[in-house]
């Protein structure tokens, strides 16, 4: 693995960017490609690089979508004593909030807080019991007053909340952990992938896009889609890799090690059938490891790509990530890797006519 692309992965991941303030990482985007692509963006915010091939190609339309956005949290409002009462942005589980610590982005600066509740020795033996929902807890930041945290923290309403977990390398040389892999993995995966394409002829064009708002609904998805027009999506995005205690054998549905997870399934979408089984042949003929992944509980960018215009082949390739829509998560490199190698592969064989049999 280069060292590049594991800088690649940690400058995404630490960028901050929940749903609907993706701009820092679209910057981040935008410096590695600007100079190997035409740059544009849709309404919603979406970054579109538009890679042509040098054998001159216009034909067929690769679209390429990483959503851009993480999982986080805004702030509601601001209470009489200084603490910050806070909704979620995209799919949090209460269990996995409290006494973490997070960064608010406001007009003044970042300011640094932590996740609180009601001490559990004044709790009762009944509230001790259960699962503490989020509207029972808050934000504590150091304020003294509602004054002090609006007036000299600069904090407002609709501020975004962002989970504070620096990319970090693991004991095991191959496993970092990290906020936001969900889904800075799959903008690391468009650029590197564009990259890799300047020193090779395709025949095709690609379009590496970032997404906006994917996490609320793929909504940057739709839109760039209908700015496209793809013929054919590869979803670059991350999979659940569920191989922890308490899982059954039967029940794991991604494994960290074992190469990308090609979806069967999601919640959005079932997949083009004939690329599925084409990109399980080339995983084989380039001896690439890969394992099949199901997500019935939740979806991609997929969902909404392959409804656009009369529809669109599509398929879901996953680098399978630990602990997903947490504070942090983990990654295998190894994974990453072998997912470049099968989506680059795959790139260089979706030809008109290749493309053309996919709903022939």
């Amino acid at each position: 693995m280069s060292k590049e692309s594991i800088l690649l992965i940690k400058e995404l991941t630490d960028a901050r960017g929940i749903s609907g303030y993706e701009k820092e990482v679209s910057v981040i985007m935008e410096r590695h490609l600007e100079s190997l692509t035409n740059i544009t963006r849709d309404r919603l915010g979406s970054v579109i690089f538009e890679k042509k091939s040098g054998a001159g190609n216009n034909t067929p339309k690769i679209m390429i979508p990483g959503h851009m956005d993480e999982i986080g949290f805004m702030v509601r409002f601001v209470t009489e004593e200084g603490f910050i009462k806070f909704i979620p942005i995209g799919g949090w589980y209460d269990q996995v909030i409290l006494s973490q610590r997070v960064i608010i982005r406001t007009s003044k600066g970042d300011i640094l807080g932590v996740v609180g509740s009601k001490p559990p020795h004044i709790m009762t033996k009944e509230e001790r019991s259960k699962v503490l929902e989020k509207k029972d807890m808050f934000i504590d930041v150091g304020a003294s007053s509602k004054k002090e945290a609006e007036e000299e923290f600069g904090i407002m309403p609709g501020d975004p909340i962002i989970p504070d977990c620096p990319f970090t390398p693991m004991k095991n040389k191959k496993l970092f952990m990290a906020k936001a892999l969900d889904n800075r993995v799959g903008c690391a995966l468009v650029v590197d992938i564009i990259k890799a394409l300047v020193k090779v002829k395709h025949p095709n064009i690609v379009y590496g896009v970032g997404t906006v708002q994917e996490e609320i609904g793929s909504r940057g998805a739709k839109t760039s889609a209908f700015s496209i027009n793809p013929d054919v999506c590869l979803v670059a995005e991350i999979g659940v890799a569920n191989d922890v205690p308490g899982t059954a054998s039967d029940q794991i549905i991604g494994k960290l090690g074992k190469g990308p997870s090609i979806s069967i399934i999601d919640g959005g979408m079932i997949p083009n059938i004939k690329l599925r089984d084409l990109s399980v042949s080339i995983a084989k003929k380039n001896k690439i490891p890969m394992q099949f992944t199901t997500l019935t509980g939740g979806g991609t960018d997929g969902g909404s790509v392959h409804l656009n215009a009369t529809g669109v082949p599509s398929l879901y390739i996953a680098v399978p990530i630990r602990y997903i829509h947490t504070h942090v998560g983990i990654i295998n490199i190894d994974d990453y890797e072998n997912t470049l190698k099968l989506m680059l592969a795959l790139i260089k064989v979706l030809d008109t006519k290749t493309v053309k049999g996919l709903t022939a």
